[in-house]
């Protein structure tokens, strides 16, 4: 249990899981391209020493493995762990109750503790732009917060218990701010801050915000943990690090952390918006300037000894990763009462999160007639209107009566036992003009697009080829890879419009229509299927990060019939790189170049 952020850095380098970089590294693209390639090899949590311009130090990818986001959690996660077994079935204590005693004493540590004195004697000022600026990708806007803990509170509210946490990104320099007076703030759709930021502006209240940085491991996870509207983040927080969170007030009424390393307080203008971005994202693209919400900058709190924690992201996997991967673990237990009939749930990380998830449901309603989903399409409902699960753009959902063993989480075999049975007659259930993840560009329009729901169910309906002999050219078509069985990755000519698009693959099914291809009921149309085949995650990137279904689903033998869609032969998506879709991230080359030659010296790089 660590009571601060440096005690974690001295124990994972106690135990050969960080490396110190000695020599002085620039926060602009540098240090992210050091992080990078250090993650990319599996490698230790990263301390740079000397950041350019700074004089503090800063850390990254303490949770870069999940062998290690484990090793940082392994004296609460059991503990945990059997709070929340309660919590989905309150007879387990019955049950087992010296298993469970310990239970209430851990639920103590949930409850955020006022700090004795009203400033620590720890904290001391400085200005955002003494903090460690570091930009992560070359069209990125300025220099962001990648690891914030955003704090928030309902105007009125005095009860700490009724604050929201949560991790929206912050832009500290670019753009039109004002170095050291004003920073970007952006939060996406269904967070909490957005629900606070509409009662401000109902309010005279200002709206205050406390951005934390730093502090225990627990501190960070926590604000990102799906925690409902009714409970405060700090209550996880507390749990997860063993020790309760500790906060104090300070003179101008702002909530300050007190193990957090850095604390910027401020207040947020209800009624002005500034550019913020763009910042390559998670998905593996950029998410584009668009205005959102501007703070004041009051002051910059700092611990004695600070260390600024951040991490880089980009195309999954990335060091977020191991937030899923944890989330997962924890809340296992309680899918079964917030999605009743639920067995297994995965937003597939590969995929950049939102853009697909995978699923099994039971199917309990009709067990005496001929098998169809019926319960799986319920449940893909309850889904699509539930928090976090209602950005998913493609929802695959399967009966678990089909085949017991199956699990949303082996994607590979998942995607297998649904393609040999899915009726794309019946199983094609689409949403049109809708919301969706505001990091996803693949839509109509920002945050609008399309969904679509896909529910299998059934017995086996065909074999998955491996392999397809053409015996003719195919319009368009300069190459063709399987990505796995039944699933034909084709390298068609560049798009460029719409309606050209439609043109293009109406002739190309043309053709198709003409060949036999009841082995091979999902076709891809991408960039390059080379590349697209090579790996199941650059299968999973490519088509569902790249599509729109109601723009870019097509099929052989299409029809509507009573404002159904489907269609007979293969389904196609259309997942090229469109003319609205943002830049995909691409490192800086002559940095790259700089880094190759920081590595070839070694030792004198990691200090070692």
């Amino acid at each position: 249990m660590y009571k601060n952020l440096r005690e974690t850095v001295i124990d994972l380098e106690k135990h050969q899981m960080l490396i110190r970089v000695k020599s002085e590294v620039d926060g602009d693209l540098e240090v992210a391209e050091i992080h990078r390639r250090i993650f990319d090899k599996n490698g230790p949590a990263i301390l740079f020493e000397k950041i350019k311009g700074s004089p503090f130090q800063a850390v990254s990818n303490i949770y870069g493995t999940y062998e290690r986001t484990d090793f940082l959690f392994r004296k609460t996660y059991d503990k945990i762990k059997k709070v929340i077994e309660l919590k989905a079935d309150p007879s387990r204590f019955l049950k087992s109750p010296l298993k469970y005693l310990g239970a209430p004493f851990t639920a103590l540590t949930a409850l955020p503790m006022r700090s004795f004195f009203d400033k620590p004697v720890a904290y001391g000022t400085t200005q955002i732009s003494k903090l460690p600026l570091i930009k992560s990708w070359p069209m990125d806007g300025g220099a962001f917060v990648t690891m914030p803990q955003v704090f928030t509170m309902a105007p009125g509210v005095q009860n700490i218990m009724q604050s929201n946490l949560g991790m929206y990104r912050i832009q500290l320099s670019g753009n039109d701010y004002k170095l050291d007076g004003e920073i970007g703030l952006h939060y996406q759709i269904h967070r909490g801050i957005g629900n606070h930021h509409t009662l401000y502006n109902e309010s005279d209240e200002p709206f205050r915000c406390s951005i934390f940085v730093g502090g225990p491991p627990a501190h960070a996870f926590s604000a990102i943990m799906p925690m409902p509207e009714t409970i405060t983040e700090l209550t996880f927080a507390g749990m997860l690090a063993g020790r309760r969170f500790r906060y104090f007030k300070d003179d101008q009424g702002h909530i300050v952390s007190s193990d957090a390393d850095f604390v910027i307080t401020g207040t947020i203008q209800k009624d002005r918006k500034m550019p913020e971005g763009p910042f390559g994202d998670h998905i593996g693209y950029y998410s584009l300037q668009h205005d959102f919400p501007m703070m004041k900058v009051d002051r910059v709190y700092h611990r004695k000894d600070a260390l600024w924690h951040f991490t880089v992201v980009g195309r999954p996997p990335q060091e977020d990763s191991s937030f899923g991967y944890l989330i997962h673990k924890l809340v296992e237990d309680l899918t079964a009462g917030e999605f009743p009939g639920l067995v297994s749930i995965n937003a597939v990380d590969a995929a950049g999160v939102h853009p697909l998830l995978l699923a099994v449901g039971k199917e309990r309603y009709m067990p005496f007639r001929e098998k169809a989903p019926e319960e799986i399409l319920t449940i893909a409902n309850r889904i699509l209107g539930s928090g976090q699960t209602s950005l998913a753009k493609y929802l695959f959902i399967a009966a678990e009566d089909d085949d017991p063993k199956i699990s949303a989480h082996h994607i590979s075999p998942f995607f297998q036992h649904f393609l040999q049975r899915v009726d794309w007659r019946r199983d094609l259930h689409f949403q049109t003009k809708t919301t969706i993840d505001t990091l996803d560009y693949s839509g109509s329009g920002w945050n609008a697009g399309s969904k679509l729901v896909i529910a299998c169910r059934g017995a086996i309906k065909r074999s998955l080829w491996k392999e397809f002999k053409l015996d003719r050219s195919l319009p368009g078509v300069k190459a063709a890879f399987f990505a796995m069985p039944g699933v034909w990755m084709l390298s068609f000519q560049k798009w460029a419009n719409q309606q050209q698009a439609e043109n293009e693959i109406q002739a190309l099914i043309a053709n198709l229509s003409t060949l036999s291809l009841e082995g091979i009921p999902l076709i891809i149309l991408c960039d390059d299927a080379e590349f697209a085949s090579a790996t199941l995650n650059n299968f999973l990137w490519v088509t569902f990060t790249r599509s729109n279904p109601s723009h870019d689903i097509y099929g052989v033998g299409a029809f509507s019939e009573h404002k159904h869609w489907g269609c007979n032969g293969s389904l196609i998506i259309d997942a090229r790189v469109k003319t609205h879709h943002a830049p995909e991230l691409i490192p800086d080359p002559v940095v790259s170049s700089r880094v190759d030659k920081m590595f070839a010296k070694g030792g004198d790089l990691y200090g070692l």
